[in-house]
């Protein structure tokens, strides 16, 4: 499997494409990320590239959230 690099304009950018993501897993599997990831992470969801891939949007999705989140209580 070759890895793809996808570069955003800004972390907002790069948030709202990983919602989006998310927002398709969560309609394909009828499950919301924060769940999935639970169960992922204590082994009870296979390890399929489809579970890899929405595990590894979800922290991506919480580390921009989180650095987005520090920026604004800064400029606040």
């Amino acid at each position: 499997m070759q890895k793809i690099r996808i570069e955003y304009d800004s972390s907002l950018d790069a948030l709202i494409a990983i919602s989006k993501r998310l927002s398709w897993s969560e309609k394909q599997f009828k499950m919301a990320s924060e769940e999935f990831y639970n169960k992922f992470s204590k082994g009870v969801m296979d390890d399929s590239i489809e579970f890899t891939e929405w595990a590894n949007d979800y922290r991506h999705y919480l580390a921009i959230y989180q650095k987005l989140e520090k920026q604004l209580r800064h400029v606040a």
